[in-house]
């Protein structure tokens, strides 16, 4: 090779290596909008114009003022971050905001990034940090009731619904993700979208009692309960479930307490599901009337979630991990207000997040057992209501 060739070859090697220098070099440090943080963000300009009216505020974080500092309070020992020489940390407050308000309004972190003025990889490690540090508040908003509890649950069910030994509703339903990476057709569900299926437990006061969060949405069958923590512990019987008792107004037989479900899952001795659509006769109507009343809860609570949180009316655009923590923080946020705030009849009138469908599965003899007592109840003058008659 002569030496023009050589000379050639090492410019153009130097060429390369700056190019590439370049690119690896940040043009700023800071960004000069985002070094405007501090006097011109939204936490800056509006949050404490926002504390002066609290019905602005609550429509801002979807909670009072006074449950949000009770949140605060909670979740500072985990957000708080040291100073460093180069910058001031963001305050357990605005990052505790920033969460709050893209779970309130499904903005993506580019909206964010300008009405915060921070960086989008710094919302999104704010969003899944503060995610995190809510989701580790379920022992007090999210708890595994005891046989005490679980009393009072079905006492609430029975003046609420006027289903008897009800401990709760089950339901599951899709929640919308942009296609994940190289998830090929694992969450495209029935519906023709790509989503993740979350499983509750509600309670008559539509709080989450229990939910499983992350299977695929293409899975069409009832295991994804049956997988789930909370069922394999029903079926083994770790629920710590009260005793059998008899049915209100009557002295026996002892009937056990049970969930309520769509005729999608496997029926049970301790979950109960309605009749077949086929050759239904009086009592069996009544029977499926008066389940679809107790049932109906869980259906409120997603309707609530969805609306007071509307990142579910659209799909999120996270990774899958990601998208799991906010679904979770969501649920505990969603008992968190509804115990300390009440629910807003609004919240309750639509939501756009599609029910599960999973295959019909036949269960155990004694839970078809079961469910004939039940009807029978129902049809006697202990249990019959008086209008249920024209409801069907």
């Amino acid at each position: 090779m002569e030496f023009h060739e050589l000379l050639l070859l090492f410019v153009l090697h130097a060429w390369v290596h700056c190019l590439k220098q370049q690119r690896s070099q940040r043009r700023f440090w800071v960004h000069p909008i985002y070094q405007l943080h501090s006097d011109r963000g939204q936490f800056s300009l509006l949050y404490h114009d926002l504390r002066e009216h609290p019905e602005k505020f609550r429509n801002y974080t979807r909670m009072t003022i006074a449950t949000f500092d009770y949140l605060l309070y909670l979740l500072r020992p985990a957000l708080l971050r040291d100073d460093t020489n180069c910058r001031e940390a963001i305050t357990p407050c605005e990052r505790l905001l920033i969460t709050l308000r893209y779970l309130a309004t499904g903005n993506t972190y580019s909206s964010l990034q300008y009405e915060f003025r921070l960086g989008i990889s710094t919302i999104s490690k704010i969003v899944q940090d503060t995610c995190d540090a809510i989701w580790k508040l379920r022992r007090s908003f999210m708890p595994t009731p005891n046989k005490e509890k679980w009393e009072d649950i079905a006492k609430a069910f029975w003046n609420k619904t006027n289903f008897p030994n009800c401990l709760g509703a089950i339901d599951g339903k899709h929640i919308r993700l942009i296609k994940p990476c190289h998830s090929g057709s694992q969450y495209y569900n029935y519906k023709k979208y790509f989503s993740v299926v979350l499983m509750a437990v509600v309670d008559a006061d539509y709080k989450f009692i229990f939910v499983d969060i992350g299977s695929f949405g293409s899975n069409a069958d009832s295991a994804v309960f049956q997988r789930s923590t909370f069922g394999k512990r029903l079926v083994s019987n770790e629920l710590d479930l009260p005793d059998n008792r008899p049915l209100p107004g009557t002295e026996g037989p002892k009937m056990p307490y049970v969930f309520v479900a769509d005729d999608a899952f496997a029926i049970h001795e301790h979950l109960m599901k309605p009749f077949s659509q086929r050759n239904l006769d009086n009592r069996k109507r009544i029977f499926n009337y008066r389940l679809c009343r107790a049932r109906r809860l869980v259906e409120c609570a997603f309707g609530i979630l969805a609306n007071k949180w509307q990142i579910f009316l659209k799909p999120i655009n996270l990774k899958i991990e990601n998208a799991c923590k906010v679904i979770k923080a969501a649920c505990i946020l969603h008992n968190l207000v509804r115990e300390r705030d009440g629910v807003n009849f609004e919240d309750t009138l639509s939501h756009n997040i599609e029910p599960a469908e999973f295959l019909h599965v036949r269960g155990p003899m004694v839970g078809f057992t079961i469910r004939d007592t039940f009807a029978d109840y129902f049809m006697s003058s202990a249990g019959a209501l008086s209008w249920q008659e024209n409801m069907i």
